[in-house]
Order: C-alpha cells, then sequence, then structure tokens
C-alpha cells in the first residue's frame, strides 16, 4: 500500500513523535515486551513485525494514525497522480473476465475513488467493487473517498476475507510488502534466523541457528541459483507469509486475473552478493531508515518482494504468469502518454501549469530514479486466456 518515496535518514536524524505518538508506541512496546517474555525470551523477527504492524488496535495498521500523504508517513502512486488509478481503470476495462473488481489493501480509498470515477467514465462500472480491508479506520477514510464522486459508493462492497468462486479483476497495490518477512543471516554454511530479544528494556535481535525445514530449504535453493554460496555476515529476509496468501488467494477463484504492483526485484538480484544488509526498511514522517526495533505501532516497515518466489507461488497453485515488466513500461503499454492531450493544455499560462505539472506526476511514476524501475507490476491468471493488456513491450518474465 505503499510509495517509498522518502528521504533517507539515520535513526539519530529522525524526528521526535508527538506526545500522542509517543505514548502509542509505550503501549505496543510493553505488549511486544510481554510475548517477548511469554515465548521465553525471543521471537521471531515475523512475529515482531506481525505485531508491529497488525496488532489489534495498536500496531501501525489498527490503529487511526495519519499514514498517507503529507501528513503521513509516505506517499502512494495514486496521490502522486490520478493518471495512474485511470491506466489501471484502462487495464481493467481491456480484461475480459468476470463482471467484478477485487482491490486487497486499498490504503485512504485514493486509488479505488480513481479506478471507478474512470470506468463510470468509459461506462464500464463493474457490477461489484470488493474492497478487502480488516483496518475500520481504514474502510471509513475509504468510504468517504469514493462517497465524494455521485453513483460510484453503491457499487462497493467492503469484506474482511476473500470471497469463494471469485471471477474478475484483483489488484494488489503495494500490498505485498506490508506483509512480514522471515529475516535470515548467513554465514559460511550456518543459517540463522534474526529473532528480537529486550535487553536492558530496549529491543534487540538475537540471532539463532535456524532449525526450521522451510527456511533451511529455501536458502539452499538461493545457494544454488543466485551469487550467494559460501556467503559470510549476509543479511535478507524471505516474506513466505505473502508466498502463502498467493496461494489462498488462488483457491478462492474462479476465473481471474490478478495484478501484483509492488517494489522488488527477481530473484538473482534481490539475493545478489553484494545486497548483503537485504531490503528492509522503515518509513517515518517521510524519512526512511533501517531500524524496525524503534517507533513500534508508529512508523511502517516493509521489504521489497522476491517476484521469482511470488511467481513460483502462483504456478504452484495453479495459475498462470502472464506478464511481468517495470512499472514505467506497463503504465507506457498503457498509453499513460496518450492519456495528456498537449494541443488542448498549452494555449494558456493555467493550461500550460497544469501540463508541466502532470508530466512531473508523469515523471515520477516512470523514471527510473523515482518510481519507474524499482517498482515492477506483475499479472497471473487463472481460468483465463484472453488479453491481458501493459505487457506489449518490455515483458521481462525471462528475468524470473
Amino acid at each position: 500500500m505503499r510509495s517509498k518515496q522518502a528521504n533517507p535518514a539515520k535513526s539519530g536524524d529522525l524526528p521526535q513523535p508527538g506526545e500522542e505518538a509517543g505514548a502509542h508506541n509505550l503501549r505496543i512496546v510493553e505488549q511486544i515486551k510481554q510475548q517477548i517474555k511469554s515465548a521465553g525470551g525471543q521471537i521471531s523477527f515475523e512475529a515482531y513485525m506481525q505485531s508491529a504492524l497488525y496488532l489489534p488496535e495498536l500496531g501501525y495498521y489498527r490503529c487511526g494514525t495519519e499514514k498517507f500523504g503529507a501528513l503521513g508517513d509516505f506517499i502512494t502512486a495514486p496521490e502522486i497522480s490520478p493518471l495512474f488509478a485511470q491506466s489501471l481503470a484502462h487495464f481493467i476495462q481491456s480484461t475480459s473476465v468476470g463482471a467484478s473488481v477485487l482491490e486487497v489493501g486499498a490504503g485512504n480509498g485514493l486509488m479505488a475513488k480513481g479506478i471507478l470515477q474512470a470506468l463510470k467514465a468509459h461506462s464500464a462500472l463493474p457490477d461489484t467493487y470488493y474492497i478487502l480491508e480488516l483496518s475500520a479506520e481504514l474502510r471509513e477514510r475509504q468510504r468517504q473517498a469514493i462517497a465524494q464522486v455521485p453513483g460510484l459508493i453503491d457499487r462497493v462492497s467492503w469484506l474482511d476475507c476473500l470471497p469463494e468462486d471469485f471471477s474478475g479483476v484483483v489488484v494488489a497495490n503495494e500490498l505485498l510488502d506490508a506483509m512480514p518477512v522471515t529475516r535470515f543471516r548467513l554465514d559460511h554454511e550456518k543459517i540463522y534466523e534474526q529473532q528480537v530479544a529486550c535487553r536492558d528494556n530496549v529491543f534487540c535481535y538475537a540471532d539463532n541457528e535456524s532449525d526450521k525445514i522451510r527456511l533451511n530449504e529455501r536458502i539452499n535453493e538461493l545457494r544454488q541459483q543466485t551469487s550467494l554460496g559460501d556467503a559470510v555476515d549476509y543479511l535478507s529476509e524471505i516474506n513466505f507469509i505473502a508466498e502463502d496468501w498467493i496461494k489462498s488467494l488462488a483457491e478462492h477463484l474462479s476465473s481471474a486475473v490478478v495484478l501484483l504492483i509492488d517494489y522488488g526485484y527477481p530473484r538473482a538480484a534481490y539475493y545478489h552478493a553484494q545486497r548483503n544488509m537485504g531490503t528492509l526498511m522503515c518509513h517515518f514522517q517521510h524519512r526512511a531508515h533501517p531500524d524496525p526495533l524503534i517507533l513500534a505501532g508508529i512508523q511502517d516497515i516493509t521489504a521489497f518482494i522476491d517476484f521469482t518466489a511470488m511467481a513460483d507461488a502462483a504456478l504452484g497453485a495453479g495459475m498462470e504468469v502472464r506478464g511481468f515488466a517495470s512499472q514505467a513500461h506497463f503504465l507506457l503499454n498503457l498509453g499513460l502518454l496518450d492519456m495528456i492531450d498537449t494541443n488542448k493544455m498549452t494555449s494558456t499560462q493555467e493550461e500550460l501549469i497544469e501540463y508541466l505539472k502532470i508530466s512531473g506526476e508523469v515523471k515520477r511514476l516512470t523514471m527510473p530514479g523515482e518510481m519507474g524501475e524499482t517498482f515492477k507490476v506483475m499479472a497471473l491468471a487463472i481460468n483465463y486466456d484472453g488479453k491481458i493488456a501493459g505487457f506489449d513491450q518490455y515483458d521481462i518474465r525471462h528475468l524470473l
């Protein structure tokens, strides 16, 4: 749910949380400390991240703090430009599968509003636009955003879980990166799973030699498939929860196309020997930093996606991988530039200013130094062999 265009910062350079945020942080820290104590002094990093983000009423995505936009911690692609949602609407309209749309994790509702608004303009509204959202606070924000446009809210239905036998288009924009990850460290032939402990009243890391079959088997695969070999002091992460979610999603689909949009790499690039500190990153008040053990409950924690793992999970669940491209090429293939009518936007000074604004938005969505190359788009399909737009040129499935 996040497009992380933030200023890099060291932990000591971060702004101090306000009084209310500080009190919230203390409450969730005490809860996590109790979890650690009950578990015998350590919990897995995955369990820590799960609590920091999703503990009921206290986790970052379960409390009512502002997360999106200038007053939050990060800016999302739908907030950068309405052209992003309009492009996805074009994708949905050109995909003749089912009569419904399912958006999983709709954030502040801006993308859902933009997609529905664009589909309405083309008389192509879906029978139902489902939103799977567990946060009551975010549901209300989504409802308010969508209700701003007449004739949309009646098409929207909120869900607590995946629907059964869904037919249509599934959209997950920056969903997977928010799922808790398993962190590991390699030292020659040894595999360590990163744990979180509490010493001197402060969270700290404790690495235990791994006895988990799934983790150990995956590491052995990575050593054969990538440049890791006998890496020394190599830290990274695996998103098993995202893989399991892909498999669960497939079980709930009848005939569907799934669009995954997130920042990430194919496996060979993700687990490159020189990327020896992993990809995990935190975001607090538009500052990016690598320390997830501070500011629990009031900062975002995220990791890049291994798209090879997502493809493998999908294939194992009976789905097809129908496209994989950078966000830039995906949007350009969908006709992003055609959405800007230059002939009608430069005749007056006001129109010229608006054109320059939109040009800047397009650059942020597509330029390599912005979101264009870091973000990838993957299309999965099940029981559907029709057209899938957005991958006509520069499809890079061969890199998976």
